[in-house]
């Protein structure tokens, strides 16, 4: 277990992120069969041709010999600055490594997990290494993750602004619940059950880095060591039905009765989400995601609360009956 000890100043520090380059880096390891996660059949058969021909046609090898943890090499993932991150911010991180930062990365990865591939080798210990990487990332990235990321990062930004709410308005043991079955708040301390490393961190009035994540779904990851701040990535909420339902186009019964996208809406808004986040995610246009949550609001299965400058929607009791019916397997 890790416990990270948390100060009174530690909430008022404490921040979330999105980070593009780790949840690159996390498909790449599910798609090099690193762990015991699967992606959905259809998302598989889509990515799996385009992972082997850059695996050949790239320096993407020398990505994966990287891949030692869940965070690798700290030069390909940078911590992620806020929520506004992009893959471009990240991108720039990796260009901008000193040469000898990524040689001592290197060899401690390689230190970790050795390889004898001698193309591999020559990537990873020749003078232009950062930027062979870097080429090798952004090609992994418009090839693998470009298409997704809207609907993917608009499900971790809901994630956000539910945890956000619930840390500032009932603190630490409110912003956790349900965050993973093995993260526990616990005597003034975060608890992560059956972790792979152990020991009490403080978090010295630093406050703790969250980030909402799509592929570390179904476990938890965290950091504690430079240049990141102490940090847990977690599942993000909503995630678990993604993968379960990997083209959720709304149930049969439900389109028929009030259309497939206003289905597809009532079905999405498991938690608040505003117009955009419901936009990105659905892949709509926001217009057309405005008209239909008006209908929808008109006939009372969903309701809007404005939330600083954006308006967040959320089923009533009424959308939350006719949503559960239309998704219960067994009606």
């Amino acid at each position: 277990m890790i416990r990270f000890e948390v100060g009174t100043d530690d909430l008022l520090h404490s921040r979330f992120g999105i980070s593009p380059a780790f949840e690159l880096g996390s498909l790449l390891r599910v798609l090099d069969g690193h762990t015991h996660h699967r992606l959905p059949r259809a998302w598989a058969a889509r990515l799996a041709p385009v992972f082997r021909q850059l695996r050949r046609d790239t320096d993407l090898g020398a990505v994966l010999a990287l891949q030692t943890a869940y965070f690798g090499a700290d030069f390909p993932v940078q911590p992620p600055q806020g929520l506004a991150q992009t893959w471009a911010d990240d991108l720039a991180a990796v260009r901008a490594t000193p040469r000898e930062a990524a040689r001592a990365e290197v060899e401690r990865c390689l230190a970790a997990r050795p390889t004898s591939d001698p193309h591999v080798l020559a990537v990873l210990r020749g003078d232009d290494v950062v930027d062979r990487v870097a080429e090798a990332l952004d090609r992994a990235w418009h090839g693998l993750m470009a298409r997704d990321w809207p609907r993917l990062r608009a499900i971790c930004e809901r994630d956000v602004v539910h945890r956000a709410g619930r840390l500032g308005g009932a603190g630490w043991a409110a912003a956790l619940d349900g965050l993973h079955p093995r993260v526990r708040w616990r005597d003034g301390g975060i608890e992560i059950l059956r972790s792979r490393t152990h020991g009490t961190v403080t978090l010295a009035g630093e406050g703790m880095l969250l980030v909402p994540s799509v592929f570390v779904w179904p476990t938890v990851a965290t950091h504690r060591d430079d240049p990141w701040p102490k940090t847990i990535v977690y599942p993000a909420r909503g995630i678990a039905a993604l993968w379960e339902r990997s083209d959720p186009t709304g149930p049969d019964a439900l389109a028929d009765l009030i259309g497939r996208s206003r289905a597809r809406l009532l079905v999405a808004l498991d938690a608040p989400a505003s117009t955009t986040q419901l936009a990105r995610g659905l892949g709509l246009a926001p217009g057309a995601v405005g008209d239909h949550l008006t209908v929808l609001r008109k006939a009372s299965l969903v309701e809007g609360a404005r939330s600083g400058r954006s308006v967040l929607y959320r089923r009533t009791p009424l959308g939350d009956a006719l949503a559960a019916e239309a998704t219960d397997p067994q009606a």
